[in-house]
């Protein structure tokens, strides 16, 4: 059944792929006018007039030719001083989309089915045989694998992973076939065309149902690892992905209301606040809710559980990692250097994250673009966005799984656990017990670690474990052969340091 349901997965991955080059393309004036604003339409129709009723075969030569029309008006822009109009919107993926006529956007309900299909499946098959094995963790060679090793097969997988976050994040018009394909499925529930962020939510929730479900499996002689894993997979599919869509529907802010700021940055910039504002009650209800979830809420529930209540139970980010991420958990460095790293790095992210947006309602309350003159608070959200919000959490954050485990984003750039670690390391109850006298050795519990901790080090000695960057998996205490680890939530003056 194994191999079965590795070739309908590759099945299914090679499809995907030959996605890019599947459609062709025809701007029509019509399609063009209802997609571009009048007066952006002055600017770009003499570019673009030419390239009226042609048929272009492939996507990247199209969207090019919308891209290169856009650069070459916002050049002319800039060369007459003009640089107030110049266009921002993204055009080239919105035209690409509209511009569909070939086999993609004619069959894009069938083409859906069959991908996800044979993905869903075939991993259905690859999954399941293993529950008939007797339930545990064994030590089954996950250092000797090419995949879950860091080497040939891992090192493609994450090239694959990080070249879609790039593409994703830069160049989103060179997928618009992968997005035409969800069309059917964004009209039915949000009533709008499929967007890239709709194709990345869609994708996300799968990875974590389908994986979450390998989870389940895997980790079924522990009640805590599946009603863990059961949490996450919940909390992505109803708050992460139903809502917001259904919220869009409705007319009204789409908001993932597990999330929060300082890891959604965005909360406080100036078009967020004004649509809730605008939404009247409800949006206002949004607006306060994420605000009392993370002034109170982070340290009150951080005080009796610890981090996990949000990085294990709730979190997107750490959903994603414990299970599309699980195979690679062993790949987090142990290393002292790279602790180091990780305590300047993600404490660093989180000043950023605070200055960054003390600049942005500076200059909501103001209207001043720039703090004491040289500030420029648009440009700092600006590469706060770039290089945080998109290259750190999504190209390195994920895209770097099979090379240096699952918890890149969390362990050394996420600003949100950087300040929920700060609370559980000077003012929780929450700790891993350890039972030195107990400890084999085996080194299990510092090789399934995520976080980079060595475990056995602290088991060795008898002390709890109250580092700020454990996020409270609970799988150190899953794979301990003895029962030396345990999760507990015990009075803070017992705390053995």
């Amino acid at each position: 059944m194994k191999k079965i349901g590795t070739i309908l997965i590759l099945s299914s991955l090679a499809i995907w792929i030959a996605l890019l080059f599947g459609n062709s393309f025809k701007l029509t004036q019509s399609s063009f006018e209802n997609r571009v604003s009048e007066t952006h339409q002055e600017l770009l129709k003499p570019k673009l007039a030419p390239l009226f009723d042609q048929e272009f075969g492939s996507t990247f030569s199209f969207a090019t030719k919308i891209k290169t029309a856009i650069a070459e008006v916002n050049n002319e822009l800039d060369a007459s001083g003009n640089r107030g109009s110049k266009i921002y919107d993204s055009y080239e993926l919105s035209l690409t989309k509209a511009a569909g006529v070939g086999f993609v956007s004619q069959n894009k309900s069938a083409l859906f089915w069959l991908i996800f299909g044979l993905l869903v499946i075939g991993s259905m098959l690859f999954i399941l045989p293993d529950a008939n094995l007797i339930p545990g963790i064994k030590n089954n060679g996950i250092f000797h694998h090419s995949l879950t090793s860091a080497k040939l097969l891992g090192m493609i997988i994450g090239g694959l992973l990080i070249s879609f976050y790039i593409l994703l994040y830069f160049f989103p018009h060179f997928i618009a076939n992968w997005i035409i394909v969800m069309g059917p499925l964004s009209q039915i529930m949000n009533g709008n065309p499929a967007s890239q962020w709709f194709l990345y939510g869609f994708l996300y929730t799968i990875a974590i149902l389908v994986m979450g479900i390998r989870m389940l499996l895997k980790y079924r002689h522990s009640k805590y690892q599946m009603i863990r894993t059961g949490s996450v997979m919940f909390f992505q599919l109803i708050f992460a992905f139903l809502i917001p869509e259904i919220l869009t529907k409705l007319n009204m802010p789409s908001a993932d209301l597990k999330n929060m700021w300082p890891l959604d940055y965005s909360f406080f910039f100036d078009y967020r606040i004004d649509a809730k504002i605008e939404a009247g009650t409800l949006g206002t209800f949004m607006f306060v809710w994420g605000i009392v979830l993370f002034a109170v809420g982070v340290p009150l529930l951080t005080y009796f559980f610890g981090k996990r209540w949000y990085c294990s139970w709730v979190c997107g980010c750490g959903g994603l990692a414990e299970t599309l991420g699980d195979p690679f958990r062993q790949l987090s460095s142990k290393k002292m250097s790279a602790w180091k790293i990780e305590r300047y790095l993600i404490h660093i992210v989180l000043v950023f994250a605070v200055v960054m947006t003390a600049g942005v309602l500076y200059t909501y309350f103001t209207g001043e673009a720039s703090v004491l003159g040289f500030l420029d608070t648009g440009t700092l959200r600006y590469y706060y966005g770039f290089a945080i919000g998109s290259i750190f959490s999504g190209v390195v954050g994920t895209g770097f799984y099979p090379l240096m485990g699952n918890r890149v984003w969390c362990r050394f750039g996420c600003p949100l656990a950087a300040y929920l670690g700060l609370v559980q390391r000077f003012k929780s109850k929450f700790r891993v017990t350890t039972n030195g006298g107990q400890c084999i050795s085996c080194g299990n519990c510092s090789t399934y670690c995520e976080q980079g901790i060595d475990v056995r080090a602290y088991a060795q000695q008898g002390k709890d474990i109250v580092r700020s960057s454990c996020v409270g998996c609970g799988i150190c205490s899953s794979v301990c052969p003895r029962g030396v680890l345990n999760l507990e939530n015990l009075p803070q003056v017992t705390r053995k340091i």
